[in-house]
């Protein structure tokens, strides 16, 4: 391996490894593979531009090109051309909106972050962009030793953000790969020193950095970490990893905006039946009651999110439910007692809850529009107990059909739709509810359609809240609560029904008594709809998981009403303790036959990467068989020239050493230096000898007089070799070949210098190569066959001549 390409490879592991401190920011870790192939891929891309006689500063450019291609095919392949192998016109416009998503996350999201679209892009892109810096500074303009601040600044800002995710193990791997680019590089420069002090012969030992500087580099690095465990310990170091208290994530008003769906995704990651709250409540509101998290309100076509919470005091009190005008609703009071293994900033609460008394009011704050309890405060949730009084809302389905009309702002609001929300998710709402005179009508007409054997509980579907989930959701008709929470609630505001997704848990299971526990397979997620008089209410269009609210039972309906029935199983008014996505089963899901494949979780398939995905696995295919094709001429060109005359600078038997050149090497340097100008736009004349052939090349090229003498050697080596009794040449024909060759190319140009390096002209005599051959192949073919058939047709001929001596005696 050259210098050259070690400086690449070591250039490339440097990056990835400071990459990893990156890892803490999102909730997953499948992002990191994408970033590793845009990194081995902008590596590669560099390697190949770098062999090209352009100028250096346009390997950067063309490395910034090739990534901005990875971005489109990875992240917009949803508007790409054949099935997503290729960007289209509105790639760049997805792309777009997908970065400006992950601004927006960036907002919103403490850390760990959900891994929307929006965040890897961002990820994946800044990893891409810090390895096209290393790459250019450390291997284009040979200077690695300034590549350590690309390195720093990814390791900084990733350790800061990590707060308490960051870890010295981090700042560990990003030394060592800095020190492994700094040691290639140590190498290059003691190999081109000639003779070291020693006395030793050059090219001996020279290849090599001495032991002593690599022992110090690693030394220094062992002290870099071991040193400050024995130091007093300060704020804010590169290697220190949070302050107290601080959860490295964004804040609004003391308040960590992580939305609650993170929560979510985060269970079912890792589903398990662990117990995460306790609580006691009258069963007559238990049974049905969900425990809410929080809603997301706002949907921007890429997912449904969390609006910025409007938080005040929870010690100034909840404030009343939205919408809600009944004052002699009945209350149920609530005592939870969450476990250590709950960890979340968002308390789980019924809805809508009249008052709540946690222990230290002042570090909890309520969400005014949402009406739910978040803590400033990390992890103050663990082992919290805390009391909740939640109204025990029961309209009827006539009351309901008879709501008054909504509040036009907050209707605006709640109803607002993406302008390139898929034109099928408001075709199929009017076609399922276009019997239904009522909003009431239309959302129970929903959520019967939803649970009908139309449709089926899957995890092993994708992940997703955005506008293409929904597309695919209502195209495959498979899914779990998070594309049937999300789709009912696109789908109602198409109708003009204000509505959002609440994240939380379903019913716990009864203990006994009054007493509820709530475990790690009932995340759940459902759409919550407005009406006016009674607030927001739940619908479950999710089959087989959580509870029917009873204002949505069959015998509510009027008989005008859609005919589609759910299945018995959603008709159920019993709790149903099962996650709506988790792969675990509950021994009541048994019973039911739902238990699906253990194996497959949610997360798994929202884990799902594109990295794996047909379409980037094609793209690659089809980008990598252009390529090949595109390099061959120029590969193979390359080593046959090294076949002949060794590269610059390495001796070869015959080359550039005392050794006389047999006299092959001097007919394959001659050849070498006929297809040279041949490249260079002097095709060969077979006709003239090798004295004329030169003094030719040397007119028509305009040859100095250094390189036309060398190509005048190089022609009368071959005419000994040809001609001569005995041959005896002692010329450095490779040294004299390369000689020639420079300043063939210091003549062409450089339109003429990069054709001959990206399309050389004697390629040609690969295609004649390849043509021989595959004519010998099929030569050969036939005369295997032919002798094969060869019995056969003996046999043929004794039979045709045996049937014609028997017509003869005849």
């Amino acid at each position: 391996m050259t210098t050259r390409a070690k400086l690449t490879v070591y250039s490339a592991l440097a990056t990835a490894l400071a990459a990893l401190c990156l890892i803490p920011l999102l909730t997953t870790k499948g992002w990191i593979t994408h970033a590793y192939l845009v990194i081995a891929v902008v590596a590669a891309a560099g390697a190949g531009l770098r062999r090209t006689p352009f100028y250096r500063w346009t390997v950067p450019l063309g490395q910034l090109l090739v990534l901005f291609v990875l971005l489109l095919v990875g992240f917009a392949s949803s508007t790409a051309l054949w099935g997503g192998v290729l960007p289209g016109a509105e790639s760049v416009h997805t792309l777009g909106q997908v970065l400006r998503s992950g601004l927006d996350d960036i907002q919103e999201y403490a850390i760990p972050a959900p891994p929307d679209p929006g965040l890897r892009l961002i990820l994946v892109g800044s990893v891409g962009l810090i390895a096209i810096a290393v790459d250019t500074v450390a291997v284009t303009y040979r200077r690695s030793a300034l590549a350590g601040l690309p390195l720093l600044a990814l390791y900084s800002v990733g350790n800061g953000l990590a707060g308490d995710g960051g870890s010295w193990v981090w700042f560990g791997l990003a030394a060592a790969g800095y020190l492994v680019l700094l040691f290639a590089e140590g190498q290059d420069r003691v190999s081109r020193w000639g003779r070291v002090f020693r006395g030793t012969r050059q090219g001996e030992g020279s290849g090599t950095l001495s032991q002593g500087g690599q022992r110090i580099g690693v030394l220094a690095l062992a002290l870099a970490l071991l040193v400050p465990a024995f130091l007093p310990r300060w704020e804010g170091g590169l290697v220190h990893t949070g302050s107290a208290g601080g959860s490295g994530g964004t804040r609004a008003g003391g308040v960590t905006t992580l939305d609650p769906l993170v929560t979510l995704e985060a269970a079912l990651a890792a589903p398990s039946d662990v117990e995460l709250l306790t609580y006691r409540m009258d069963s007559s509101l238990a049974d049905t009651a969900y425990l809410r998290t929080g809603s997301l309100d706002r949907f921007d076509g890429t997912a449904w999110k969390l609006s910025n919470p409007a938080v005040t005091e929870l010690r100034d009190g909840l404030p009343a439910p939205e919408g809600l005008a009944k004052t002699d609703i009945p209350a149920e009071p609530g005592d939870f007692q969450a476990t250590d293994k709950l960890e979340s900033s968002w308390l789980p609460m019924p809805y809508p809850a009249s008052s709540v008394s946690v222990p230290n009011p002042g570090d909890w704050k309520v969400d005014t529009l949402t009406g739910t309890v978040l803590s400033s405060k990390d992890k103050a949730i663990k082992g919290l107990r805390y009391k909740a009084t939640a109204y025990d809302v029961r309209p009827t389905a006539a009351e309901l059909r008879s709501a008054g009309p909504v509040p036009s702002k907050l209707s605006e609001y709640y109803t607002e739709l993406p302008r390139d929300l898929p034109p099928v998710v408001r075709e199929k709402a009017q076609e399922v509810t276009r019997n239904a005179p009522t909003a009431y009508d239309r959302a129970l007409a929903l959520q019967d359609w939803f649970t009908s054997s139309e449709f089926s509980y899957n995890t092993r579907i994708k992940a997703g809240t955005g506008s293409t989930a929904i597309a695919d959701f209502l195209r495959d008709r498979k899914g779990f609560c998070v594309h049937f929470a999300s789709t009912m609630a696109a789908m109602a505001r198409t109708l003009g029904i204000p509505s959002r997704v609440a994240v939380g848990f379903t019913p716990g299971d009864a203990k006994g008594g009054d007493r509820y526990s709530v475990n790690g397979l009932m995340y759940h997620a459902w759409p919550e709809l407005y009406f006016q008089g009674f607030g927001w209410l739940r619908f479950e269009p999710t089959p087989t998981r959580g509870v029917q609210p009873h204002y949505t039972e069959p015998v509510a309906a009027p008989a005008t009403a859609p005919t589609q029935q759910p299945t018995a199983a959603a008709q159920s008014t019993a709790p149903v303790a099962a996650p709506s996505s988790s792969s675990a089963c509950d021994p009541k899901l048994r019973r039911m036959g739902e238990c699906g494949d253990k194996g497959r979780t949610t997360a798994g398939a929202h884990e799902d990467s594109w990295l794996l995905s047909w379409q980037v696995l094609t793209t690659l295919a089809a980008v990598l068989l252009v390529l090949a094709l595109l390099l061959t001429p120029m590969v193979w060109r390359e080593l046959l020239r090294r076949r002949r005359i060794g590269a610059a600078g390495r001796r070869r038997p015959g080359g550039d050493g005392p050794t006389e050149p047999t006299d092959a090497q001097v007919l394959a340097a001659w050849d070498e230096l006929i297809d040279s100008a041949w490249d260079l736009g002097i095709p060969p004349d077979e006709s003239r000898t090798p004295r004329a052939a030169a003094r030719r090349i040397a007119e028509a090229a305009e040859l100095d007089e250094a390189s036309a003498a060398a190509a005048g050697r190089v022609a009368l080596a071959t005419e000994r070799v040809l001609y001569a009794r005995s041959a005896e040449v002692s010329t450095p024909v490779a040294a004299d070949v390369r000689t020639a060759r420079e300043g063939l190319r210091a003549g062409a140009g450089r339109v003429g210098r990069t054709k001959a390096v990206l399309l050389p002209p004697s390629s040609a005599k690969l295609w004649w190569q390849l043509s021989d051959a595959a004519l010998a192949a099929r030569l050969a073919a036939r005369g295997r066959v032919s002798r094969a058939a060869a019995p056969l047709r003996r046999g043929r001929e004794r039979l045709r001549r045996r049937r014609s001596g028997d017509r003869e005696a005849s």
